[in-house]
């Protein structure tokens, strides 16, 4: 098999990444059948599909082990081209503007100590692309090749990956004030937890249920649930009074303070174990970013890092 064509993997990128030969079209700047074409090349070329032509677009097997490929090289031309604009400042930064860093957490992380963690990778020009999804399954999105590294509850690593134990995320429940003394002066309940609506990111959000079960010394619980898919945003809807949350410490406790929220579960807490995953590539842009998140990590979390 001889080598792949860099504008043909970057088509397959730009598809899977766009979610259509349209949109991918547009991004290269080429005509939506050149990128049909280069991808049929790729295809013929290995001897099985890449994609699954829906909408949107979905890798086949055969393209997650090609799409993780060329992400991979992206890395290193990222490397290449902070080494060169070390030696040469200002002259390459146009030409490796696209080799971009791909990474895949949960709204809670993004919202208290990941944009910190990232802060001086993006003032020195690191084009970085931040995937939000359930802290369940950020991993996915590592194991289908879609980003370079992930922040996960997940403990188990992937072949070809490292994996960092950063920290514990302290998960408290809280309620508007005013809310609390109406509908659970008392807490949270036995009594009452049924009737409380839980304001949840999304359906695939367990933490609420889990927080109420555990809080409750139930094996498990069902919730009257609202959602709503950001961290900010569901703590908005909870200091206006929409129901009870479930949230970081880190990103309340100033709030709890000042009364503006209470703790419904006094003395009740949660602890969820967060790891980094990233690829094992000799990879000084990867480096980097590891150390810089779990610097952030263990500089904002509020208990101490787990044993790596």
């Amino acid at each position: 098999m001889g080598a792949f064509d860099p504008d043909a993997l970057e088509c397959l990128a730009a598809v899977v990444e766009e979610g259509s030969f349209e949109r991918a079209a547009q991004r290269q700047l080429i005509s939506q059948s050149a990128v049909s074409q280069r991808l049929m090349g790729l295809e013929a070329q290995i001897g099985v599909a890449l994609v699954v032509r829906s909408r949107p677009v979905k890798l086949a097997t055969a393209g997650q082990l090609l799409l993780k490929h060329v992400k991979q090289l992206r890395v290193l031309r990222a490397d290449f081209g902070r080494d060169l604009r070390t030696l040469v400042p200002g002259s390459t930064r146009r030409a490796f503007d696209d080799e971009r860093i791909s990474i895949a957490v949960n709204a809670d992380c993004l919202a208290t100590w990941v944009l910190p963690a990232l802060r001086e990778l993006a003032h020195h020009g690191h084009p970085l692309e931040i995937i939000a999804d359930d802290h369940t399954l950020t991993h996915q999105w590592l194991r289908e090749g879609l980003v370079q590294g992930c922040v996960t509850t997940q403990a188990q690593g992937l072949k070809g990956c490292k994996v960092v134990a950063v920290g514990q995320m302290d998960y408290v429940a809280v309620a508007q004030r005013a809310y609390t003394g109406r509908h659970c002066p008392r807490g949270l309940g036995m009594d009452n937890f049924r009737e409380i609506p839980f304001v949840a990111f999304n359906r695939k959000d367990d933490t609420q249920a889990q927080f109420v079960a555990a809080a409750l010394g139930l094996p498990q619980v069902r919730l009257n649930q609202l959602f709503v898919p950001s961290a900010e945003g569901r703590l908005e809807a909870v200091l206006d009074g929409w129901g009870a949350g479930v949230f970081p410490r880190l990103l309340v406790q100033g709030m709890l303070r000042e009364g503006r929220l209470c703790d419904i579960a006094p003395g009740t807490s949660r602890a969820v174990p967060m790891y980094w995953h990233c690829w094992t590539l000799e990879s000084e842009v990867l480096d980097h970013l590891t150390a810089a998140l779990v610097r952030a990590a263990q500089n904002h979390m509020s208990v101490e890092p787990l044993a790596a």
